[in-house]
C-alpha cells in the first residue's frame, strides 16, 4: 500500500442534471479500463451535499500516474468529467501518496 497514489477529482452535478457526474464517471472509467498503473477508481457522493462528488482513483505509484497524465490520451479520456469539476477554494483535484496504512 505504501507508495501508492490516490488522486481525488472534485465534481458537482448541475442543478438541472443530477446524474451528469455519474454518467461522466462511467464513460471515463470505461475508457480508462486497462490503463497501466491504474488499480481502480470509485465515485463518492456527499451525504451532506447530494450534488457534490469525488472521484478517487488509485495508482500503483506516482510515476505511473504522471506517465498517464502527461500522455496524449489523458485529456481526451477525461473530457466528459472536466466541465463538471468543482474547485471551490481547493482546486479541482488533489494527488496524495499513501505514506502509512493498516
Amino acid at each position: 500500500m505504501v507508495g501508492r497514489v490516490r488522486v481525488l477529482v472534485y465534481a458537482s452535478a448541475p442543478g438541472d442534471d443530477p446524474r451528469a457526474v455519474e454518467d461522466a464517471y462511467h464513460t471515463v472509467s470505461r475508457t480508462l479500463a486497462g490503463t497501466p498503473g491504474l488499480l481502480g477508481n470509485v465515485l463518492l457522493r456527499s451525504v451532506h451535499e447530494p450534488g457534490a462528488f469525488v472521484v478517487m482513483s488509485e495508482w500503483a505509484d506516482l510515476d505511473s500516474f504522471r506517465e498517464w497524465e502527461e500522455g496524449a490520451g489523458h485529456r481526451g479520456a477525461t473530457a466528459p468529467l472536466r466541465p463538471l469539476q468543482d474547485g471551490r477554494g481547493r482546486g479541482p483535484f488533489g494527488i496524495y501518496e499513501v505514506t502509512a496504512a493498516y
